[in-house]
């Protein structure tokens, strides 16, 4: 075999399932061999931004590594913006970029699509991936594949590959499987034992998951360990739609000032509270009433476990969870936590009232209840703040990152990996950016249901910056723009222009549906407006 089949078959076994890429002169030999040995598929997508977000997805809904690939310069600058997101998200993205030969490197010429040296784009994606490495000796090539990829799945973190364009169809030996770095067995049992005596300990116990029990599979483990451990189970903002089908009693979504007053309160009065893979940012802690102490929490992140000013590097997550469940036993069914989830919102009637945000959630919930549960794309703004008030089903956005332009080819990324119909929430400002991505879904066989939340502004920006005409993008009518992107467009004004609009979104099969939701300036979600005040009441002097 050579350096491009035996690179394809390393990444299928560790869970990559297609590869997303845009072919640039110097990847054409690559792009060659991938097409010709039909190991994985190739789907090629329009802008390279879209290529990254499509195997950013791919990633996080199904576990294992993301694939992109892009030409050299040109091509894999296009993603740094989406690897930096990946890494600040913990997504395993793999990159693969095609380079100069080496005869060329040697040329003595300034090569198209340089920068200042031959290695600069080495250097930045060195601070935005794990691990990288250039297959560049094909007795080598074997070994620095394996630690690449190892190294994304282990610390689920992007990482690089460079192949320089005389060295795909080289012939090159298998890339073996490496063992695991070694636990230690005393460490990860003195961990479990001390997280479970300060458990024990505490009156007001809570659980909180986050992105990292998905991206490491462990959402049926940790449903079980809430189960044994009886206590209330919450997620964090980033880990929305986490635990969301396996019958896990959550308590719902931790959004601080901006959600459940009385699950903010437990959450920020708990002395006992279990952080299983959140991380720590802004948008899932920042708006809090009273600031979580974290010197009293637990936090397991990053392959370490964190108990006040006790500290156990190398412990991976999984390890820690398959420890405490041989810690904690199976408890009688009838014992188990089985904590009150809110009332559902009782909706307004389905008339010609216009439509504001939270319409969009109750359409979208009675959609789920009658036909079950659909993986939601969301991009950021106030499309992931009514996704809040919906119910809780699978769920990808880049709630900590926050860069625009998600959601699309974040869809087309899900249905590719999954075989799974999403439907994808996005803002009008986002869809300009990458929304045109919907022109290849008819080609690869996607339909995705998309919901263009279409105020003519970035209305989250505007809530903060009210008087701003910069946040002005005047009102572009994406309902008649669909069809000649190959699918549907439905123009919705009003709650039963919705209602009528999703009922045929859904029983239509084999096209895009983009429903083109005119939305009033100023018409945001009940979240959202809780959010915005709970930022200005916090970054008040005093």
């Amino acid at each position: 075999m050579n350096l491009t089949e035996r690179l394809l078959q390393a990444l299928a076994r560790r869970g990559a399932t297609e590869v997303f890429g845009i072919p640039g002169d110097f990847a054409l030999p690559l792009f060659r061999e991938i097409e010709r040995s039909k190991r994985l598929p190739l789907y090629t997508l329009s802008h390279e931004p879209a290529v990254g977000f499509a195997a950013d997805a791919a990633s996080r809904i199904r576990g294992g590594l993301g694939v992109a690939a892009v030409t050299y310069g040109a091509g894999a600058f296009n993603l740094v913006n989406v690897v930096a997101g990946a890494y600040a998200e913990r997504v395993p993205l793999v990159v693969l970029s095609g380079a100069p030969a080496a005869h060329e490197a040697a040329s003595g010429y300034l090569l198209h699509h340089q920068v200042k040296t031959l290695d600069s784009q080495w250097r930045v994606f060195e601070e935005l991936t794990a691990d990288r490495a250039r297959l560049d000796d094909m007795r080598q090539a074997p070994q620095l594949i394996a630690r690449v990829l190892d190294t994304a799945l282990r610390e689920s973190l992007p990482v690089y590959l460079e192949i320089p364009r005389d060295m795909p169809g080289r012939p090159c030996d298998e890339v073996p499987d490496t063992p695991p770095p070694p636990i230690d067995t005393q460490a990860l049992a003195a961990c479990a034992d001390e997280l479970l005596a300060r458990l024990r300990r505490a009156e007001r116990p809570m659980l909180m998951v986050g992105v990292e029990v998905r991206r490491y599979a462990l959402e049926d483990r940790v449903a079980e360990l809430a189960r044994r451990l009886g206590v209330p189970v919450v997620t964090s903002f980033m880990g929305r739609g986490l635990l969301a089908g396996n019958g896990t009693a959550l308590r719902g979504t931790y959004l601080g000032l901006a959600g459940d007053v009385e699950l903010a309160a437990d959450v920020e009065g708990s002395d006992g509270l279990l952080l299983l893979g959140v991380i720590v940012s802004d948008t899932n802690f920042a708006v809090s009433a009273k600031r979580i102490d974290l010197r009293f929490a637990i936090q397991a992140l990053g392959g370490r476990v964190v108990m006040g000013h006790h500290v156990y590097p190398d412990l991976p997550l999984a390890a820690l969870i398959d420890a405490l469940l041989e810690r904690v036993p199976a408890p009688p069914a009838r014992t188990a936590h089985a904590a009150a989830t809110p009332a559902p919102r009782e909706a307004p009637p389905i008339d010609t009232t216009p439509v504001v945000p939270a319409d969009i959630a109750d359409a979208v919930n009675r959609l789920l209840r009658r036909h079950g549960p659909m993986p939601i794309a969301c991009d950021v703004g106030d499309c992931l703040f009514t996704a809040m008030d919906m119910d809780p089903t699978a769920l990808i956005a880049p709630g900590y990152y926050a860069t625009m332009g998600y959601a699309v080819p974040a869809a087309l990324g899900l249905q590719a990996a999954t075989g799974q119909r999403p439907i994808v929430l996005v803002g009008d400002g986002a869809f300009q950016m990458t929304g045109w991505e919907l022109g290849n879904a008819l080609r690869h066989g996607w339909d995705p249901i998309v919901l263009v939340f279409n105020n003519a502004s970035w209305e989250m920006l505007r809530a903060f910056e009210p008087e701003g005409h910069f946040n002005d993008r005047g009102t572009w009518d994406f309902a008649a723009m669909a069809a000649g992107m190959g699918g549907d467009g439905h123009l919705v004004r009003t709650r039963a222009e919705l209602e009528a609009a999703l009922a045929r979104a859904h029983a239509t099969r084999g096209r895009f549906q983009l429903l083109d939701i005119r939305l009033a300036p100023g018409a945001r979600s009940p979240t959202l407006e809780r959010f915005v005040n709970a930022v200005r009441r916090l970054s008040m002097p005093g």
